[in-house]
């Protein structure tokens, strides 16, 4: 926050599609919440009524497909399948079929003779392609059928390609040992609570309350390769009718799942979930035509590779220029403000500023993908220079790499410009990326190296990222409509805000999701979202690209769903009042942002009442020049989590409870690094708010690694506010505006007292600047426990306290504190529980 209100890396195995499908079977037998699903051709079905086999149209699967449902054959033609179910209950129905007419025609779903319902199948693009449409069936035990028929009520006109039958089978309970995600630790919104009045659960808790249309649970989940894992779930329901839960893998609905009923005892059921390589987020949620009569312990995915246990679940291997070989000079480690060294991670860089010099990494993992953290010269107008680094590979040159210095570099004071006149010039570092043409394998020896042709006076390099980058993303098959279709062209140079728009609500209004292919969309102002799914090829290949500090995404209510893209901005300095966050506005109820790259903006999220439910998950966040996230007032039971953030100009994430309370909400398992002011997580005022599991690094100045704050005059903290299981390291700075030593960790009653909970649980502290937990200042602070804090060097007092209040700490230890364990003055009480040392 300003003094005003404003606004692991893991190793990338391959595992084999087929190896996974065997040890799901081994593990799980027949615990299943369907059988394996059927695939049926059509051609080998039961035909009658006029219903023939044909091979006129390209695409169907098999040796063809069914044709004859034309207004000749109306009321007679029909295709018939024997289904056979391990056990009686719930299950689905999925037919694939074409359908040239231009317009929905429907058919007639019969199960065992007697008439399900009518069924609508939309139109395709031509008689060629071809689309799914899933239907919930009930099943009897053993033999069964169902067939499609031209009933004399129904349209017709379509053709059948095949049916795919998910049908139920009599679950087992395994034990829950399978789980490799528990319940309590997903995220949760519209009705799903932590419970533990029953018995028999793992871990802490379990959910209930799925029973809301939209009541969801997701789990992050990593995964080595692409392909289909084995997934099971752990639940009860509260008697013996069975529930119904909607699975989703990454936004896109994989089917519905059907559970049989338990009458109250525990048991395990298995299906099966496609996975992309590296995160994931796969959710469980009551769509339209669910029960949700279920409580759920967890989940276990076979194969899957365990998350990162504090910080977020990366796909990259980050390489520090300091640890790499090089023949040029390494600075640091200096935390001056001011200085270069001060904004590089671990407070080390290395400087290229000679001909032939160069620093170089040898891959661990193979890649594709390159990121470089990197400062070169400002010119004498403050608008930047452009240069290129060369790049080797086994020594032979792979590319030029373009850098600027354009979106790095301000001047003067807050909130700073690009005026050198004005001096006290910092925010040195900016970012590139580079997709590669080919994959480098591990063991590659991989050289950044000024040459001849690169023209900058120096290269400071702090750090490269190296990821193996997935390929281009396909559009969803069904649900969604190309812009390009839409009058929106990538690539062309143009101005796309308002053919994005047009495209969005078109999109929209058809009850569709746009999808944006790979390339450049050029956007100078909001592309406005209501209640609209947006989704892109991947955060490497679909750039929304701003101009002149503006370009985003502004949400306006409903519930909408954004993935698998870049907001690359044009703000080279900062203007709270005039240029524009990667993504901002209300977000109404339950609603998805996801695998988003965002840089070069004001901010990159700027989230408003009434938003309630969001799920920010898989963001990288970096080069802002004010907040990374700021979840402001009025936000309710939202969470980002698993997501990178870096180089901000303010707090890397925030809750600034201004006029209304940010109530419910949490920061959990980020990874947050060198915000150029303010702290890595700041939390002002709110209700009931967390901070958990992540790992903190590097502020520079004005900065705590976490503040609990009162400051700005925000609405009082409620309910019990908690930091548990966060790690900081070189963290707090220097305020010059006060002259103050920030802590590390610091708790601050400001413009009110602080009177509600706070929970300090399980934190380690490292290497802090000044002292590693700060408690001030004129306010009171009445209700603070620390339990389980390590703080292990500190450049002034383990624990100081400048406050009034009262507080217990238990299991504290302090070491390596160079002004002494403990510094208390203001009247604080402190209440000694067991396992204190070093103060």
């Amino acid at each position: 926050m300003s003094p005003a209100p404003r606004k692991r890396s893991h190793a990338v195995r391959f595992i084999l599609p087929l190896l996974l499908s065997m040890l799901g079977a081994l593990l799980y037998g027949a615990a299943t919440v369907q059988a394996a699903p059927t695939t049926l051709e059509a051609e080998s079905a039961r035909l009658s009524g006029g219903a023939a086999v044909s091979t006129e149209h390209g695409g169907y699967t098999g040796s063809g497909f069914v044709g004859g449902f034309t207004d000749t054959n109306k009321g007679s033609a029909s295709v018939s399948f024997d289904v056979t179910a391990e056990a009686a209950g719930g299950g689905t129905l999925t037919l694939r079929y074409a359908n040239g007419t231009t317009a929905t025609m429907t058919l007639s779903l019969y199960v065992n003779g007697a008439k399900v319902r009518q069924v609508a199948l939309p139109a395709t693009a031509n008689w060629g392609t071809w689309a799914t449409h899933q239907e919930p069936v009930t099943y009897a035990k053993g033999a069964n059928t169902v067939a499609w028929t031209f009933t004399t009520a129904d349209s017709g006109n379509v053709n059948i390609d095949n049916a795919t039958a998910d049908t139920p089978a009599t679950p087992t309970d395994p034990g829950p040992t399978t789980l490799t995600h528990q319940a309590e630790d997903a995220f949760v919104s519209g009705g799903p609570a932590r419970a533990t009045a029953a018995t028999g659960y793992e871990g802490s808790a379990y959910l209930s309350g799925f029973t809301t249309p939209g009541a969801r649970a997701v789990f992050a989940v990593d995964a080595p390769s692409a392909a289909t894992y084995p997934l099971t779930l752990r639940y009860r329901t509260p008697d013996t009718a069975a529930s119904t839960v909607t699975l989703l893998a990454n936004g896109t609905t994989v089917r519905r799942v059907t559970l049989p009923g338990t009458g109250g005892a525990w048991q395990s059921a298995a299906t099966d979930v496609p996975l992309r390589a590296a995160l994931n987020h796969i959710g469980l949620r009551t769509a339209s035509g669910d029960n949700g009569t279920l409580q759920l312990d967890g989940i276990g995915i076979t194969g899957s590779t365990p998350n990162s246990t504090r910080g977020a679940t990366l796909p990259y291997t980050t390489y520090e220029a300091e640890n790499g070989s090089t023949n040029a000079t390494t600075i640091g480690p200096d935390r001056t403000y001011l200085t270069v060294p001060s904004e590089a991670s671990g407070r080390r860089a290395v400087v290229l500023d000679a001909t032939g010099e160069y620093v170089q990494f040898t891959l661990t993992e193979p890649a594709n993908a390159l990121t470089l953290r990197y400062s070169v010269p400002d010119n004498t107008a403050g608008t930047g220079i452009d240069t290129t680094l060369s790049v080797y590979a086994d020594g032979t040159q792979l590319r030029d790499l373009p850098l600027s210095s354009k979106y790095s570099w301000v001047y003067g004071g807050y909130p700073y410009n690009n005026d050198p006149s004005q001096g006290s010039g910092h925010h040195f570092f900016d970012e590139t990326r580079s997709l590669l043409t080919g994959a480098l394998p591990a063991g590659t020896v991989l050289r950044f190296q000024k040459d001849a042709g690169d023209t900058a006076a120096s290269y400071t390099l702090d750090l490269v990222e190296a990821e193996t980058a997935p390929a281009a993303l396909a559009m969803p098959s069904t649900g969604f409509v190309s812009a390009t279709t839409l009058g929106v062209t990538p690539g062309d140079s143009t101005d796309d805000t308002a053919a994005l728009n047009s495209a969005l609500s078109n999109a929209t209004s058809q009850g569709k999701g746009l999808w944006l292919p790979a390339g450049t969309y050029n956007i100078s102002g909001h592309v406005n979202l209501t209640g609209a799914d947006l989704r892109g090829a991947g955060q490497w290949h679909t750039v929304l690209r701003g101009s002149n500090g503006k370009g985003g995404l502004f949400g306006r209510g409903g519930t909408s769903n954004v993935q698998d893209l870049m907001i690359a901005g044009d703000v080279s300095y900062r203007d709270d009042a005039n240029f524009h966050a990667a993504i901002e506005g209300d977000f109404g109820k339950g609603s998805t942002l996801a695998n988003i790259w965002m840089q070069h903006t004001k901010v990159g999220l700027w989230i408003d009442a009434p938003t309630d439910g969001l799920y920010a998950s898989g963001l990288r966040i970096r080069d802002t020049f004010a907040d990374g996230v700021n979840l402001h007032k009025g936000t309710k039971a939202s969470e980002v989590s698993q997501s990178s953030v870096r180089n901000t100009g303010d707090d890397g994430l925030a809750m600034f409870s201004e006029a209304q309370a940010v109530t419910d909400s949490a920061f959990r398992f980020n990874t947050v690094q060198l915000p150029m002011l303010a702290n890595t997580v700041g939390i002002y005022g709110g209700h009931g708010n967390r901070v958990e599991d992540n790992v903190l690094a590097d502020t520079v100045t004005g900065s705590s690694g976490i503040a609990i704050s009162s400051r700005f005059a925000p609405v009082p903290f409620s309910g019990t506010t908690s930091v548990q299981r966060n790690t900081l390291t070189r963290t707090g700075g220097y305020e010059p505006n006060w002259q103050s030593k920030l802590g590390a960790l610091w708790i601050y009653a400001d413009s009110s007292d602080i009177t509600a909970p706070v929970l300090v649980k399980d934190n380690e502290i490292l290497d802090s600047t000044y002292s590693g937990l700060l408690v001030s200042w004129q306010k009171n602070v009445a209700a603070l426990t620390v339990d389980g804090l390590k703080i292990d060097k500190a450049g002034s007092y383990g624990i100081e306290i400048n406050s009034a209040g009262a507080g217990t700490f238990s299991r504290v230890t302090v070491s390596g504190a160079t002004d002494g364990g403990l510094s208390g003055v203001g009247g604080f009480t402190i209440t000694r529980g067991a396992g204190n040392t070093g103060w």
